[in-house]
């Protein structure tokens, strides 16, 4: 299995307002590595307090980060001709999909899969899918909300689900997940 798990922090409630981006990077059913950037977004010094009290990033933070476009050439190296999976897929994507209009930035052609939906398949009847819950199901301790620990919770949570499932190829999750595919 070959993926990146993906994490998108924001300062405000508009889509381009990537703060922390995280990613974790699975080679062949390992993690291999897991970064994440500050990132200055274009509201700032604005924050939204709820924001804050959700990932504990202040506009202090950031204030030195580079904007999203400075380190797109970096994160679209790792994201270049892998599946890209992430825990409530849909916000990920659409803040990946607004900070990329935002900055004039073509869109790649990724698929991406929702590891929620992986999750209710390999884990019948839990009371909840949140990233805490399977989390601590699975006995997985971290620091949730921040990016780079929630991708790789997000990783390792669809390792296991995949394993469950008995998928070993990247293929086998295009052809079993083909209506939960989305492209970017």
């Amino acid at each position: 299995m070959n993926f990146i798990a993906l994490d998108f922090e924001t300062a405000t409630h508009e889509r381009h307002s990537a703060c922390e981006l995280g990613i974790c990077v699975v080679e062949n059913s390992e993690i291999v590595e897991t970064k994440s950037w500050l990132i200055k977004p274009p509201s700032y010094p604005y924050f939204n307090p709820h924001n804050i009290n959700v990932h504990g990033i202040y506009p202090e933070d950031v204030k030195n980060a580079p904007t999203f476009d400075e380190i797109w050439s970096e994160v679209e190296e790792t994201l270049y001709g892998n599946l890209m999976i992430a825990h409530n897929a849909s916000f990920d994507a659409s803040v990946l999909r607004g900070c990329l209009d935002y900055y004039g930035i073509f869109k790649p052609k990724t698929q991406y899969l929702c590891s929620i939906q992986l999750a209710k398949k390999s884990w019948k009847n839990l009371e909840s899918y949140g990233l805490k819950n399977l989390a601590n199901h699975h006995q997985i301790k971290f620091n949730h909300h921040r990016a780079d620990a929630d991708a790789e919770v997000c990783a390792k949570l669809s390792l296991l689900a995949f394993e469950r499932l008995f998928i070993t190829e990247d293929e086998e999750v295009k052809t079993i997940f083909s209506k939960n595919l989305k492209t970017l």
